[in-house]
């Protein structure tokens, strides 16, 4: 393990420019940046490679530029590999160096990283030209996940609600199986090579409880026609219940994470006593950048604030004048 002072300051700064939300320098913008339009051109170049007459052409190109892209997204999955050590080093510091590396290498984030550059890697080894792995980098996309707090939001909630969407996973593989059961024992009969099994029958299952309906598998006896019926009435409300779980989700988290930031914004201004809520609008507006507070929300802390210190300032006034200004005694 190495010691060196010079050393650890590098990787610091590296980590504070490549994974650290809360350091916000010139460079580490820019790090930023570049990625972000680096991987929409990433997921551009693969929409433009499904074109005949713009892939062949220029295939050079496109070849080059997905070398250089793969060179840009290796280095960077090996500076986050090698800098997460720095990740809150301070909370638990019997905890080893290759130890932290293995549990970032588990994380979602990292995760998507790797999955975004295996496959360019794989079509090294393979000598048949597969055009799915190609398409299997616009995973890249998925790495904007790391640049956007409302993509993060929604990572957050679909984390928190796992339980509530398994719920809802395991009643519509029920539904499907009930429904697929029945409309085989009131259509066999009749069309026989439709409904010619329960497996058979899921497709019509499928896409009637999910009210799409597509027309090609459709019940002909007047018993399939209302339990097809019943099938989608249920599917519409089955349907409702993840959008549900999910926006409930997200106003939950947007107020919480509303509230913390508040009160975090609020604690700073009290801290700091020599910040004038009126006129130090530069230190405000930064300490509310910081946090990610709207605008609209740091406006209404400070109101609020003001509120308090004019109340504060009134009782202050007010209790003076209930003692004698001589004696000090209450009146």
């Amino acid at each position: 393990m190495f010691t060196n002072p010079l050393y650890l300051q590098f990787r610091e700064r590296v980590y504070n420019i490549i994974e650290n939300e809360s350091y916000q320098t010139s460079l580490s913008r820019f790090f930023d940046r570049f990625l972000i339009v680096l991987i929409l051109l990433n997921v551009s170049a693969v929409i433009a490679e499904s074109v005949d007459a713009w892939y062949f052409p220029n295939q050079a190109l496109f070849t080059a530029f997905e070398n250089f892209s793969l060179v840009i997204f290796s280095v960077e999955y090996l500076m986050r590999l090698w800098a997460i050590v720095e990740r809150d080093k301070d909370a638990d510091p019997t905890l080893s160096h290759w130890r932290r590396r293995w549990n970032w290498i588990r994380s979602p984030g990292a995760i998507i990283d790797f999955v975004s550059i295996a496959p360019a890697f794989l079509n090294y080894f393979v000598t048949v030209d597969l055009r799915f792995l190609r398409v299997l980098r616009l995973f890249r996309l998925l790495k904007l996940t790391r640049y956007f707090a409302a993509m993060r939001i929604l990572l957050i909630v679909l984390h928190k609600e796992k339980e509530s969407f398994k719920a809802v996973v395991f009643i519509l593989l029920i539904m499907i199986v009930t429904a697929a059961s029945g409309i085989y024992v009131v259509e066999n009969q009749a069309q026989p090579e439709v409904f010619e099994s329960i497996p058979k029958s899921m497709w019509w299952a499928v896409v009637t409880l999910t009210t799409v309906g597509y027309g090609d598998v459709i019940p002909v006896t007047t018993v399939g026609k209302f339990l097809g019926a019943v099938i989608t009435i249920l599917g519409v409300g089955l349907a409702a219940l993840p959008a549900g779980i999910l926006a409930s989700g997200l106003a939950s988290e947007l107020e919480q994470r509303r509230d913390q930031l508040e009160q975090r914004f609020r604690e700073l201004l009290l801290e700091d006593e020599s910040m004038n809520l009126i006129k130090d609008r530069f230190k405000i507006d930064q300490t509310r950048r910081e946090l990610g507070l709207s605008k609209d929300q740091a406006e209404e802390v400070i109101l609020q604030l003001l509120r308090e210190k004019e109340y504060e300032h009134k009782m202050a006034e007010l209790d003076k004048k209930n003692y004698c200004p001589h004696c000090g005694e209450h009146l």
